[in-house]
């Protein structure tokens, strides 16, 4: 069901000038700072807690409870993870190009709300505009009193920097970002001990949230946290952007109401439905990472538990729609390939297993493939993560390693035979003339 929710995090965005000053604070820009700034830290942290913000990076932790896990030094920091690196992601790009001073804003107020004096936002070095638009919000706050010493005449102090980084997947893991940020190579540390809020950047506690995450803030500020809750159902409250990609109709980004909107309202109703009335053969619902799902998922509420349950998550907010001409082992190969690019060499089974599953897969997308690689497929990606279950086990330090089966064994799952045909007939089995997408 399509609601008719208030617009949180994409109110600015389609004016021409979203992204500049004027626009921000003639539409109520910097309010929910002043009004942070009037209560107390605990009194921030309380409203958060009640709005039961999920973090929108993709893991879907609290927001609330990350802060309260924060150990007490006398130095802390925040990290603003907008390193949007997932395949088909595009939410947290929109908003960084189109309503930059509302990032700002959302982490001025989380620092303040843990008593950070340092915040840094860490953005793909690809996103050349909105890295432009960015730092001329940082700066313009710095003009504004926004940012600076003892911030609009408040006893609270607080640096902003924007970090630009160089285009590594890994470092969307928040310790990999962490080490990134300290000059080293992106390589994710391990849990225990590196948990970020106790060992963090420079190793002191550090909150890492995302951009989208932060741009809830001021709206939670100033209308309160019962009234974000009041949104969606259970635990998934709020509004959430999501990309929508792939063979619809009307490809883009889309803020719905969390739960209560279905994957069918996504994809036939705000997406136009399959492009040229074909079949939905299968879809994505939480970026590469995530376990496919099929026609029988699609009136199935875009709510965290409910899809987890059903073996995938809502993950980084993609949505990724396959019709009927899409040959299954290439879409599979593609999604392989970018994992077995992206892993950064440091965990044994991410390492050579992404390899050799990229390698099997494009054996068989090429018409070279043997009868008995589907099994060796199946039995490389059990290795990979044990069980080959939801939530996956992990066997390596960051979850890139658990992402890697996810791809070849939905499509092997409910695709098996269409496997089969490519290794039979040396070919792709789909109909003479049809277009082969992936």
């Amino acid at each position: 069901m399509l609601t008719d929710h208030p617009r949180i995090v994409s109110a600015r965005v389609g004016a021409e000038d979203s992204h500049t000053l004027e626009r921000f604070l003639a539409t109520g820009g910097y309010e929910g700072l002043k009004k942070a700034l009037s209560m107390t830290p605990e009194a921030v942290r309380a409203e958060v807690d009640a709005a039961s913000l999920l973090g929108r990076g993709g893991a879907g932790f609290p927001a609330g409870r990350k802060w309260s896990m924060l150990r007490e030094a006398p130095t802390k920091y925040l990290v603003v993870n907008g390193d949007e690196s997932e395949p088909a992601t595009f939410k947290d790009h929109m908003l960084i190009e189109h309503d930059p001073h509302q990032i700002v804003e959302g982490t001025i107020i989380a620092a303040y709300a843990i008593g950070a004096a340092q915040a840094f936002i860490y953005c793909r070095g690809e996103f050349a505009l909105g890295l432009e638009r960015l730092t001329r919000a940082v700066n313009d706050a710095y003009d504004e009193g926004a940012l600076g010493r003892e911030i609009f005449g408040s006893d609270f102090s607080i640096d902003l920097v924007v970090h630009p980084g160089a285009g590594a997947y890994i470092c969307g893991d928040e310790t990999g970002l962490i080490e990134s940020l300290e000059g080293k190579r992106g390589f994710p540390r391990i849990k225990p001990p590196y948990f970020p809020a106790v060992i963090g950047l420079y190793g002191e506690p550090t909150v890492v949230n995302n951009v989208e995450t932060m741009s809830n803030l001021p709206w939670i500020v100033l209308n309160g946290g019962a009234a974000f809750a009041a949104l969606g159902q259970g635990s998934s409250t709020g509004t959430r952007l999501f990309a929508l990609s792939g063979h619809v109709e009307r490809p883009g980004w889309h803020e719905v109401e969390m739960s209560k909107t279905t994957f069918r309202d996504l994809i036939y109703g705000l997406g136009g439905g399959v492009r040229q009335g074909r079949d939905l053969k299968a879809f994505i619902p939480g970026g590469a990472s995530s376990p496919w799902f099929f026609e029988e998922h699609l009136d199935m509420g875009l709510d965290q538990d409910e899809v987890g349950k059903a073996g995938s998550m809502l993950g980084s907010g993609s949505v990724v729609v396959m019709d009927e001409t899409t040959c299954i082992v290439r879409a599979a190969w593609r999604i392989t390939r970018f994992f077995q690019r992206e892993s950064c060499g440091q965990c044994t089974p991410c390492r050579e297993g992404s390899g050799w599953a990229e390698k099997v897969l494009r054996r068989i997308e090429d018409g070279s493939g043997r009868e008995e690689d589907v099994e060796l497929l199946v039995d490389l990606c059990d290795n990979i993560s044990p069980g080959l279950g939801w939530p996956p086990k992990q066997t390596t330090i960051c979850p890139l390693g658990p992402s890697i089966p996810q791809a070849p064994v939905s499509a092997i799952r409910r695709y098996r035979d269409e496997f089969l045909l490519h290794v039979k007939e040396g070919a792709c089995p789909l109909p003479a003339g049809e277009v082969r997408h992936g």
